[in-house]
Order: C-alpha cells, then sequence, then structure tokens
C-alpha cells in the first residue's frame, strides 16, 4: 500500500504543542512518510537486544494530543532528518529542542487553568503498519515504552479528571527518575518509597516496581528531563559518541567485548557513554585499531578528541576567571603597547593561568565594526560602557546612539565626546556632519547601544559607507543589541557582521554565533542568563570565555 499521512492530533488549544506536531509531521513528509516500523527499525535495538522506541510509541508521538518525552523525539527526529538528507541533522533536532521546551513553557502555563486532555488511541498507520500491534511484544524482548498516563481507572470513560496538567507531566518526570534509578536498586527503592508516601502518585509508584521500566539508555541518549548546563564541548562529545556507537553496532560489540577488545574496563566505557564524558584518546586509538577502522573514520575520531579537549581545556581557563572586575583593575591588565582603537571587551585567561584584558583593535580587520550581543539582563550596556570608557581613555573620540534609555547616556558629558542622539530615528545629514571630522589621525567611533532599533533609521545609508569605507575615513563602530533580534535584521546591521568579531553574553540561540563570525551551535547556548559573563571572538577562530569590567 501507498505510504499515507497519519492524522493530526486535535491541538487548537495548545499552539505550541500544534506548531511542534506539525513541524514533525512535516519531517516525516520530507523523509517520504516512512512507516512507524520502518522509524522503529531505524531507531534500533539497545545493547540487550530491546527496542529503543516500539512502533507504537512511534504512532503516539504523532497522534496523541501529549507532548512527548525528549528522549523519544529526539530520536525519532534524528532519524527523519538522516532519511530526509537534511545537512545539518544536529541543528534539526536543536530546532525540534527549542520547540519542545516552548511546549514545556506552555504546558507549566496552563497547568493550573485545565485538566489534561482526554487520551486518544493512535488508530491510524499507514499500510505497513496495520498488522498487529501486538508484533513487537511477541518475541519477549521488546521494550514497552513506559508513558506518564498509563496509570487508569478501570472504567476510564466514566473517570473523573482528578489531577490537572501539571502533575500529569509530573507523573512523568518520576517515571524517567526511576528508569535512571533502575540499576541502583537500593536508590531506587528508597526513591520509591518516598513517591509511595505521596497519595497521589502511589499507584504509579507500584506500577513502576511490578513493571520493569526501561533502564537509563532506553532512548539511546542520555535522560534530559532534568537538564545540566552544558559543556563547552557538547557538539563534539556528541558527535564523538554518536560515531562510536556506530561502530559498536556495526560490529555487534557489547560493552564487555569492548573491554576484551582494548583493555578498558566495561565499566569505563558505560560511564563514558551514560555522562557523555570525553574518553580517554589512548581508548579512542585501541578502539579504531581493534575495530579496524579506515583511515579517515579514525582521522574523525582523533579530530573530534582534539577538538572535545581544546573546549574542556578552554572551559578550565574560563573557570578561575573572577565572578565580577571593576574597570580600573581591568585596564591595568592592558598591554601597554596597545594601538590607540583598542578597546576593553573583557578580562580572560591566559595559558600560563595569569588574567589579561581582551579586546579587538577598531582600526583594523576585515571591518571597522564589534558588535555585542545577548539576551535582556545579559549585561550588554555595561559591556558597552566598558568599550567606551576604554577608547575615551587612550583620546579617541566618540559618537554616542542611545535609542533607548541607558547607561551609556551617562557618558554624554564626557571630553572626547562629539555627539550624542537619543531619538530612535538619526536624520542622515546630521549623522554625517557628526562623523565629518573624522580621519586617520583624529578617528571617530560610533558607540551604538539598542542598534536593532535604529536598522531603517533615515542615516542608514551613512552607517553603511562606514561599515564599508570606516578605515580609510578613521570611523569605527560598536553597537549593542538583543541577539534574537539582530539575527532577524537585514538592512545595514546585517553588514556588520562582516567584522567577524564581537562578545556574546549569556547567548540562547544556537545560532547567536553568526553575529560575531565563529559557529558556536548549542556548545554555548541556552546557559542561565549570567550578567557579566560572556563569550569573545576577535577574528581569529578561537572563542574565549570573558568577564566584562563592570
Amino acid at each position: 500500500m501507498v505510504a499515507q499521512p497519519w492524522k493530526r492530533p486535535e491541538l487548537a488549544d495548545q499552539p505550541d504543542l500544534k506548531k511542534l506536531n506539525d513541524e514533525l509531521h512535516d519531517l516525516r513528509l520530507d523523509a517520504g512518510l516512512p512507516s512507524a516500523r520502518s522509524i522503529r527499525d531505524r531507531v534500533g535495538k539497545d545493547a540487550q537486544d530491546y527496542w529503543i522506541v516500539n512502533h507504537q510509541a512511534v504512532l503516539d508521538t504523532f497522534q496523541k494530543a501529549d507532548r512527548p518525552p525528549w528522549g523519544r523525539l529526539e530520536v525519532i527526529v534524528r532519524v527523519l532528518a538522516e532519511v530526509g538528507g537534511h545537512d545539518d541533522v544536529d541543528r534539526e533536532v536543536h530546532r525540534f529542542k527549542v520547540l519542545w521546551k516552548q511546549v514545556v513553557r506552555e504546558t507549566v502555563t496552563q497547568a493550573s487553568l485545565q485538566p489534561p486532555a482526554d487520551d486518544t488511541s493512535a488508530d491510524d498507520d499507514d499500510g505497513n503498519d496495520a498488522a498487529d500491534h501486538s508484533e513487537d511484544s511477541s518475541s519477549g524482548r521488546a521494550a514497552e515504552e513506559p508513558s506518564a498516563d498509563r496509570e487508569t481507572p478501570t472504567n476510564r470513560d466514566q473517570a473523573p479528571a482528578q489531577f490537572n496538567y501539571a502533575e500529569e507531566s509530573l507523573k512523568g518526570l518520576i517515571l524517567n527518575a526511576a528508569q535512571a534509578l533502575w540499576y541502583d536498586m537500593d536508590a531506587l527503592r528508597v526513591f520509591l518509597g518516598v513517591v509511595r508516601r505521596s497519595e497521589g502518585f502511589s499507584k504509579m509508584a507500584d506500577a513502576a516496581e511490578e513493571r520493569r521500566p526501561a533502564h537509563a539508555t532506553f532512548y539511546g541518549v542520555k535522560s534530559r528531563e532534568f537538564e545540566v548546563p552544558y559543556s563547552p564541548a557538547r557538539l563534539e562529545l556528541l558527535t564523538l559518541h554518536r560515531r562510536l556507537d556506530e561502530h559498536r553496532s556495526k560490529r555487534k560489540w557489547s560493552f564487555t567485548d569492548m573491554e576484551n577488545q582494548t583493555g578498558v574496563s566495561s565499566g569505563t566505557w558505560i560511564h563514558w557513554y551514560t555522562h557523555r564524558e570525553l574518553p580517554d584518546r589512548e581508548a579512542l586509538v585501541g578502539f579504531s585499531h581493534m575495530a579496524g577502522l579506515q583511515m579517515e573514520d579514525h582521522v574523525l575520531l582523533l579530530g573530534l578528541w582534539d577538538a572535545a579537549h581544546a573546549a574542556l581545556e578552554a572551559q578550565k581557563r574560563s573557570d578561575v576567571l573572577p565572578p565580577s572586575i571593576n574597570f580600573d583593575e581591568a585596564w591595568a591588565m592592558r598591554d601597554p603597547a596597545a594601538p590607540r582603537m583598542w578597546a576593553l571587551a573583557g578580562v580572560g585567561g591566559a595559558k600560563d593561568g595569569s588574567l589579561a584584558a581582551y579586546g579587538p583593535d577598531l582600526a583594523s580587520g576585515t571591518a571597522p565594526a564589534f558588535t555585542v550581543s545577548g539576551p535582556s539582563g545579559a549585561g550588554r550596556s555595561t559591556a558597552l560602557v566598558s568599550i567606551a570608557r576604554s577608547l575615551l581613555a587612550s583620546g579617541t573620540q566618540l559618537v554616542l546612539a542611545t535609542p533607548r534609555p541607558s547607561p551609556l547616556r551617562e557618558l554624554a558629558d564626557r571630553d572626547g565626546v562629539v555627539a550624542h542622539f537619543e531619538q530612535n530615528d538619526i536624520g542622515h545629514d546630521e549623522f554625517e556632519e557628526a562623523l565629518s571630522a573624522a580621519s586617520a589621525e583624529e578617528p571617530i567611533v560610533v558607540v551604538m547601544d539598542d542598534a536593532e532599533a535604529l536598522d531603517e533609521c533615515d542615516a542608514r545609508r551613512v552607517l553603511r559607507n562606514l561599515l564599508e569605507h570606516g578605515f580609510d575615513e578613521g570611523t569605527a563602530l560598536v553597537l549593542a543589541g538583543d541577539e534574537a533580534e539582530l539575527l532577524a535584521c537585514y538592512r545595514w546591521l546585517e553588514r556588520a557582521k562582516r567584522a567577524h568579531r564581537g562578545l556574546l553574553l549569556s547567548p540562547q540561540e544556537w545560532q547567536a554565533g553568526e553575529l560575531i563570525g565563529i559557529k558556536t551551535g548549542d556548545s554555548t547556548a541556552g546557559s542561565p542568563i549570567t550578567p557579566g559573563r560572556g563569550w569573545l571572538h576577535l577574528g581569529d577562530g578561537n572563542l574565549m570565555a570573558v568577564t566584562v569590567p563592570c
């Protein structure tokens, strides 16, 4: 039979969940409408020969009006992206994770406002899945997927809703915790004992004891229901572990086989897998040798290891950074031979373990610009004030632009500030006049806060000319703005990206690195907003953790 699109659930009252579900159905369409069993087969089995996700769970992900567990959604998205020929599978997975997090926020918002929706069975599938759903369990080896709504009254149709949606979601989190503790029976016993003392979850706890929940690697990935801060090498580690697992699965090696082949204990291999840690380089070399990998595969594994190791070493240097530092202390750390248009952006760790001041030379580079981006509350204006003060201290003249209230306005009366524009639109003639005195001998730097508000201002042609010819005319631009809004700008602000340098403060968007000319992905994005801490790129391809002076 010809494959057909699956029935979509009614989600009119949950717009974020509807968007996630629609995108998932569209992704399946791009992949050629594979059947649930085809998706299940592509995901594969775990080391104990259990299906990582059974075909009914695949159907539920598409057809149930519930938020799917992230682990299950991740492996399904990864399979569909690979089958659909997406150039960047990790990017597609991250896009769905952003959508999934929006659904989580939507769930929390609606939790106290509505009871959980009635569950509907996923009856529709294409011809490939028309057979009895019991096929997966007939061998006695298929792992039944745990679900937060498994515990139900006997006469469900007549039973009133007893819990709100927040409680239903909490039940799912508890079950995930039980999965993670499965092999530590003492801890599981204590955990279930605590859960059993809660009247609302006693039946669920008993059910978890009676039916073996899937172990911690059920979805093929470490559970991320309880998030931890991202490792700076997360992308490299994920790719490295995935490549290792592909080679291991191809040879049908258990962790015991890996111990016998490499001399590294199975417990150590399992620890590296479940904690997403970097294996020893010697273990990778041994694995590659015993597996007889082709040269390109061998080089790829070691290249990923080198990149992850470098990122982790850089993180160690960032760990020694002070939580805060004032401008005078940071200024004293600068290189005395720094050029006149050098700007103080932050203090970072040097290779010898000491601290040093870092920043761009606005008189050199690929474009006369430097971008400071971040979400609200990340300290953009503070960083901009530090940069402006450093330029004034070295004798550089400034033009200030603050279309919205900003601490930068406090510098308007300082010597060296030749003009200050407070309005949310800057006229062409007056802005051109403010820059007319600039020269290579007496440069002028425009320092602009909330730059996204001026993307379509009347002076945009002057700003575009500055970004193209500033080196010759003795002008440069330092701008700050909200990362999400800057990414959406397309007029003169788009040209500022050509400088390939800038400062990311608590980046939340995985593509934020595009603003400063470096790929960051979600290795550095998504962590809690920490004012005064950021990532500096000076155009050399290295991303450095820094503390911004205050």
